[in-house]
């Protein structure tokens, strides 16, 4: 489920490489996509990872009058911080919807505890609920020796409470494969009012599993992505626990 919203019932383009030794794949708005099946990556778990910072130009001071007093910092980037507890006031959960070859279709997600299962359908599975944007974030687990059990799976973003923070935080999406280079996908864009994000399809089209970054924002919630790709699932409002909060 989703902040609000709780559950009730080809060929590949060219992409973006990163250097050597990051060995890592970014996919952009011009190299959207990249195959799995052609990486020889199709099998084995796929751990999808969500990591997110703030700006420290978030936490108090006027950053004006910084620039006024030390001019030569607009030269340098923005610097970012780790979430504590003391500063966090955005809570951005990974969730997935998924659609299996029998019509099977669900999401896995923190809110309502739909964490879903590695070795038994939807094969898709959540590691828990990270509240600050630790190090570690939050991750989910796909199951790829069953793949021939999955159609497709859109892997988004939500802002479970408190105020749409997209253009504050810096948050990136990162896949890793069992086999080959890591995938990366940035949350970048500046939409400021946007609550959810469709941030990567992953679809199994013929017997190819392809990878492709969507970075869609929305203002609603789950039910708002679901009718923007077609899901059809039953939404209502939901809320996490007060123990999760």
């Amino acid at each position: 489920m989703g902040l609000f919203d709780g559950l009730l019932g080809g060929r590949a383009a060219e992409f973006d490489s990163g250097n050597a030794a990051s060995n890592a794949i970014e996919l952009t708005k011009r190299h959207r996509q990249v195959s799995l099946t052609k990486q020889g990556a199709a099998t084995g778990h796929l751990r999808i990872n969500l990591t997110w910072r703030m700006r420290t130009s978030d936490f108090g001071g006027s950053t004006r009058q910084s620039l006024l007093r030390h001019p030569l910092r607009a030269l340098k980037p923005p610097e970012v911080l780790g979430h504590s507890q003391s500063m966090v006031n955005v809570d951005l959960d990974l969730g997935c919807m998924y659609e299996l070859t029998d019509g099977t279709k669900g999401v896995v997600q923190p809110l309502g505890n739909f964490l879903g299962d590695v070795n038994a359908p939807p094969y898709v599975k959540l590691s828990g609920d990270d509240r600050f944007g630790s190090g570690s974030g939050e991750t989910i687990y796909v199951n790829l020796d069953h793949r021939d059990a999955i159609k497709r799976l859109l892997v988004f973003v939500y802002i479970y409470d408190r105020t749409p923070a997209f253009d504050r935080t810096q948050a990136i999406v990162t896949m890793y494969p069992s086999n080959g280079p890591r995938i990366e996908i940035g949350l970048d864009e500046r939409h400021p009012q946007a609550r959810s994000c469709a941030v990567v399809l992953i679809e199994n089209v013929k017997g190819e599993l392809t990878v492709r970054r969507e970075v869609r924002y929305v203002y609603g919630f789950q039910s708002e992505l679901d009718r923007l790709y077609g899901w059809g699932l039953q939404w209502g409002r939901g809320y996490k626990s007060k123990a999760d909060r």
